[in-house]
């Protein structure tokens, strides 16, 4: 594991729900869960202050689900109810670690979690405990990219760090086009000029105007998330 300094004080981690499933075609596999469980527990150590929003597209995704004919808010509130599971699998994984952890959602189910109530939040943070952020914005029609951002702003967040699996920031698909470049940095507006395929338009919208940075990194790389709270420059850096 990496000794390096931790640069932020508070940091919003969110996590596709995809990545999860490791080399499953659904579900969550739990080798996958024990190794982010145990990054994230290494960051921690170190005093950094963690929430995270995770996705829910291993189990269920709102506008698929749409787009085979289901109603849109119907399905955006099955993909809420995914992210809570996930978001219950990832604590599970960090009290086995001995860290503390709290699921907060933005849907009310308290026989699993808790409300998510931003103050509540962020004293569960100051506390030293990992804060789960379940069931996006508890709205249909948000992604959970839009949940990030705005969780990110609300708690007072020093960065927005987006583990995905692919390396950063790139001027095209890197899965379809061997010669697309990847930025080490890049602004919002250009990547909402160009469309490049970072977040939501929304997310990216919120990050500018609330002066939130954005760091996509690849998940997959070993450490990766310790490195991207060490303030390293792994994947892309998104500013103003």
């Amino acid at each position: 594991m990496s000794d390096a300094p931790l640069q932020y004080r508070r940091v919003l981690l969110k996590l596709s729900g995809e990545a999860l499933m490791g080399d499953l075609d659904y579900g969550i596999e739990p080798a996958v869960i024990q190794r982010l469980a145990a990054e994230i527990a290494t960051a921690q150590k170190t005093g950094v202050e963690i929430a995270i929003v995770i996705g829910g597209g291993n189990i269920f995704r709102g506008a698929g689900l749409a787009r085979a004919g289901m109603d849109r808010v119907t399905g955006d509130y099955m993909g809420m109810l995914a992210t809570v599971m996930n978001a219950l699998a990832i604590q599970d994984a960090l009290e086995a670690l001995g860290v503390f952890a709290r699921v907060m959602s933005a849907l009310v189910i308290h026989q699993v979690c808790e409300d998510y109530i931003r103050r509540r939040a962020v004293r569960h943070l100051e506390k030293g405990r990992v804060v789960l952020l379940a069931a996006g914005t508890g709205n249909p029609f948000f992604t959970t990219d839009t949940a990030a951002a705005l969780r990110a702003i609300e708690i007072g967040a020093d960065v927005l760090l987006k583990a995905t699996k692919v390396d950063g920031v790139y001027d095209a698909d890197p899965l379809s086009n061997p010669d697309a470049t990847r930025y080490d940095t890049v602004s919002f507006d250009k990547v909402l000029t160009d469309k490049l395929s970072v977040m939501d338009a929304t997310a990216i919208v919120m990050c500018r105007d609330n002066d939130l940075p954005l760091r996509v990194f690849d998940l997959t790389r070993e450490n990766a998330i310790v490195q991207a709270m060490s303030g390293s420059n792994v994947g892309t850096l998104v500013t103003a």
